[in-house]
């Protein structure tokens, strides 16, 4: 069985599923996802790469806040519902999935379970950050100096 760690900071969307469970053809997948949700000391990379992209709706939204003054009435965390569906997804796509929430330090996170798993790669299922990806310091360009394994970065679609 092929053995992937996942990184996403999203719920995955149908197309993202499809596309994560096929990039083996037939072979067996199985799935480590690590979800890192996106902090707020990435507010401001964030409304940037937003301006960038055209999406002003967006920037509105990251600098006053509201989607986690929304999320804050739940019992359950934006993150954890986003695990629990991205896992399902992947379930009934029939692969196997496991996963975290991952708070701090992604990339030891990421590295201690590529160790722990033997995973064959890591895929990276991030939306474009203009900001980070030119300076180099997006997950998956920071992850290829650090996992041993190939890492593969993937866009993910909206929803």
């Amino acid at each position: 069985m092929f053995t992937s760690v996942l990184m996403i900071e999203k719920p995955l969307v149908p197309t993202d599923v499809g596309l994560v469970t096929t990039l083996h053809g037939d072979e067996p997948v199985s799935f480590v996802v690590l979800m890192q949700p996106r902090g707020d000391q990435d507010r401001l990379l964030r409304a940037l790469d937003d301006v960038a992209l055209g999406e002003l709706d967006d920037a509105v939204r990251e600098a006053t806040g509201q989607d986690e003054e929304e999320a804050a009435d739940s019992p359950v965390s934006p993150a954890e519902r986003a695990l629990e569906h991205s896992l399902g997804a992947l379930r009934a796509a029939g692969a196997e999935a496991v996963g975290q929430i991952v708070q701090d330090h992604p990339l030891d996170v990421l590295t201690s379970v590529v160790e722990e798993t033997g995973a064959d790669e890591v895929i990276v299922l991030t939306a474009p950050h203009l900001v980070e990806e030119f300076f180099h310091r997006d997950w998956a360009s920071r992850a290829r100096h650090k996992v041993g394994v190939p890492v593969l970065k993937l866009f993910a679609h909206g929803e």
